[in-house]
C-alpha cells in the first residue's frame, strides 16, 4: 500500500480519528490537494469494519461493481438487452477499469457520478420520460457529489457534454429544453451537497483568497487559492507548484485507449457503421457518447494528463462498443478473428518467456532483478519500465495463469461467434486478472513498506523516521499508526502544507540527523538502500544497525539490538 494508496487510507483515519472532517492532514500537515469524499467513504468502510487495508478498498470496489451495472442498465435503456449486456461487459472487463481500480484513487466514483449525470441529462429531456423533474434532480445531485469527489472537473465534463449535444441536436436555445433540466434548482441542489465544504475548509485555512499566480517554495496563500487556482487552472496550463507529476505524450494518451479497452478496442471500427442521427432513443444515446468522449479526450489533450485521467469516458465507449456488437455485421466478425489472433500471440509470447526464464534463479524477492527508472515513477505505469527479463523468473505462476487466460480467449473467439464469442472474451480476462493479481502479491514487497513496517514493530519502542518524500514509505506510517519525522522531506504533495502557519515540526534536514542519531532514545530510520552511503556519510558507518531490508528499502536503526530483542542485526 505505498504511494497514495497508505496516503489516502491513513488520511482517512485520521479523519476518523481526530473528528476534522475538513481539512485533510498526513503527518499532521495540512493537505489540500483532494476533495473530501473518498477520504469520507474510506473513513466510513473503518467505521465498520476496522481500519484494515482491505477495509480502505471496499468504497472502490462497490463504486467499479455499481459502475458496471450503472453502464449495463444505460445499455438496456437505450439499445436493448443485450447491447446493455455486452456494454456492461465491456466495461466490467477491460484492462483500464481493472488497472486503475488497483489505485485508491477516486476516479472511478467520479466516472460513476459523471455516468449517472449523462443517463440523467438524456432521461430528462426526453420527451416520453414521465418523470423529467427526477431526473433533473438526478443529474443536479450528481454533479454536487462530483464535486466532492474531483472538484471542477465533476461539473465540467458533464455539463460540457451536454451542451456539445444540445447544439449538435439543435435544443441548445429551446425553452422547453431548459425548463426539463431545471438548471437554477439544479444549481441550488448541487451548491447544498457541494457547498458547505468549500466554505468551511476556505474558512479554516485562510487566508480566504490571494489574487496571484504567483506559486513557489515557502508561499502558502491558503485553502481556496491552492485547490482551484494551483491544483486545477495551473495545472491545467502546466504552471502548477511543485510539479510533482508527469504527463503521458499526446500520441500514447490517445493510442493506449486500445489497450485500456482491451479486448474490446478490436471492435472500435464496427462503431463507424453506427448511426449517430438523433432521431431514436438509441440515436441520441449514441450520439451524446460521442459527445463526452471527443469533449474528455479532447480537453486532454491540451491539458497535462495521466494514464487514468480518461477513465470518465470508458462508460460513453462502451455504450458505443455495446451497441456495435449487439449489431453484428463484417467489422465485428472481423474483430472477433483480430481478437483470436492478439490471444494467439499473447499465448506465444508469454510461454517464450516462461522458456527464457526457465532455471533462471529467483534469491529473495523479486526487487533485486528490477531495473531503477524514478524519472518515470510520476506516472501511474512508471514502474513497467523496471521489468527485466530475469524479473519474470519470479513470476512463474502467474505467467502460467496467463498462458491458460489467453488460450481460453484463442479457442473460444475461434469456435464461437457473437455471443459466446464475446463470453469467452471476458472468461479470457477474468482468469488474466487473476494472473496479474497474483503478479501484485510478488510485486507486494517492492510496491509496499509492509515488511519493513511490521519488523519495527516487533523491534523495542523508538522514534520512526521517513527519508525523503512521503509516499514511497508510506505504508510504514499506516501499519505502524504513528506520524513519523520526515528527513529532507520538504517536497512535493507535503511542501504547500509545511509552509502553512502552525504547521508540525516533523521536517528535518541531513544536519539534524547526527543530534537524533546519538540521542538515548531509539531511532528507526526508513530509507531507499540507494540512499544508504549518503546517511553512512552523515552518521558514520558504525552507528548503523540494519533491521530489516525489503523491496530495495532498508529499516536502520541507531542502537544495536541485545540478545532478547526479535530482529537479527548486522552493519552495513
Amino acid at each position: 500500500m505505498d504511494d497514495v494508496d497508505a496516503v489516502q487510507a491513513q488520511i482517512a483515519r485520521n479523519m476518523l480519528s481526530s473528528g476534522d472532517w475538513v481539512s485533510a492532514r498526513l503527518d499532521g500537515v495540512v493537505y489540500l490537494e483532494k476533495a473530501p469524499l473518498a477520504y469520507w467513504l474510506i473513513a466510513g468502510s473503518y467505521k465498520l469494519f476496522g481500519v484494515r487495508d482491505w477495509a480502505a478498498r471496499i468504497p472502490i470496489a462497490l463504486s467499479a461493481i455499481s459502475l458496471a451495472w450503472l453502464t449495463a442498465a444505460f445499455g438496456v435503456w437505450a439499445f436493448g438487452r443485450k447491447a446493455g449486456l455486452y456494454a456492461g461487459l465491456v466495461l466490467a472487463t477491460g484492462v483500464g477499469l481493472f488497472l486503475f481500480t488497483r489505485i485508491l484513487i477516486p476516479d472511478v466514483m467520479l466516472t460513476f457520478t459523471i455516468t449517472l449525470a449523462m443517463w440523467a441529462f438524456l432521461r430528462a429531456i426526453e420527451e416520453d420520460e414521465p418523470h423529467p423533474r427526477l431526473w433533473a434532480f438526478v443529474l443536479a445531485a450528481s454533479l454536487g457529489v462530483g464535486l466532492l469527489l474531483k472538484s471542477l472537473i465533476g461539473v465540467v465534463f458533464p455539463v460540457a457534454a451536454g451542451l456539445i449535444y444540445l447544439a449538435l441536436t439543435k435544443q441548445l436555445f429551446v425553452a422547453r429544453t431548459w425548463r426539463r433540466l431545471r438548471p437554477f434548482s439544479g444549481a441550488l441542489v448541487a451548491l447544498v451537497i457541494a457547498a458547505p465544504w468549500h466554505i468551511l475548509a476556505t474558512l479554516r485555512n485562510p487566508p480566504v483568497f490571494a489574487w496571484t499566480l504567483k506559486s513557489g517554495p515557502g508561499i502558502y496563500h491558503g485553502f481556496l487559492w491552492f485547490y482551484f487556482v494551483n491544483e486545477q487552472l495551473l495545472r491545467f496550463l502546466n504552471m502548477r507548484y511543485p510539479r510533482d507529476y508527469n504527463t503521458v505524450p499526446r500520441l500514447w494518451f490517445w493510442v493506449l485507449h486500445l489497450v485500456w479497452l482491451f479486448p474490446w478496442s478490436v471492435y472500435f471500427p464496427a462503431i463507424a457503421k453506427l448511426s449517430f442521427r438523433p432521431l431514436d432513443r438509441a440515436g441520441r444515446t449514441r450520439l451524446l457518447a460521442l459527445s463526452w468522449t471527443a469533449f474528455l479526450l479532447i480537453f486532454f489533450t491540451f491539458s497535462t494528463t495521466q494514464e487514468y485521467y480518461s477513465m470518465p469516458c470508458y462508460p460513453a465507449l462502451a455504450l458505443l462498443l455495446g451497441s456495435a456488437m449487439a449489431m453484428g455485421g463484417g467489422w465485428v466478425r472481423r474483430g472477433t478473428r483480430a481478437l483470436a489472433a492478439v490471444a494467439g500471440v499473447a499465448a506465444a509470447v508469454v510461454l517464450a518467456i516462461l522458456i527464457a526464464v526457465h532455471g533462471v534463479p529467483a534469491p529473495g524477492d523479486i526487487s533485486s532483478a528490477l531495473s531503477k527508472h524514478p524519472s518515470a515513477y510520476t506516472l501511474s505505469l512508471g514502474h513497467i519500465e523496471d521489468l527485466t527479463l530475469n524479473s519474470f523468473a519470479y513470476l512463474r505462476a502467474p505467467l502460467v495463469v496467463a498462458v491458460i487466460a489467453f488460450f481460453v480467449g484463442l479457442l473460444g473467439t475461434i469456435r464461437w461467434r457473437e455471443t459466446r464469442a464475446f463470453l469467452a472474451a471476458s472468461l479470457m480476462m477474468v482468469v488474466f486478472f487473476h494472473a496479474a493479481r497474483m503478479a501484485l502479491v510478488v510485486f507486494d514487497p517492492f510496491l509496499s513498506s509492509r515488511p519493513l513496517a511490521e519488523a519495527i514493530r516487533k523491534s523495542p519502542p523508538g522514534k520512526l523516521i521517513l527519508e525523503g518524500h512521503y509516499y514511497p514509505f508510506s505504508s510504514v506510517p499506516f501499519y505502524l499508526n504513528r506520524d513519523a519525522l520526515l528527513l529532507n522531506g520538504v517536497r512535493m504533495n507535503l511542501e504547500y502544507g509545511a509552509a502553512a502557519p502552525g504547521a508540525p515540526p516533523v521536517f528535518i534536514k541531513d544536519a539534524d540527523l547526527p543530534t537524533l542519531w546519538t540521542q538515548p532514545q531509539r531511532c528507526y530510520l526508513v530509507a531507499g538502500q540507494e540512499s544508504l552511503p549518503r546517511i553512512e556519510h552523515i552518521v558514520g558507518r558504525d552507528a548503523l544497525n540494519i533491521v530489516k531490508a525489503s523491496g530495495g528499502k532498508v529499516v536502520l536503526t541507531n542502537q544495536p539490538f541485545d540478545g532478547s530483542d526479535p530482529p537479527a542485526t548486522r552493519n552495513p
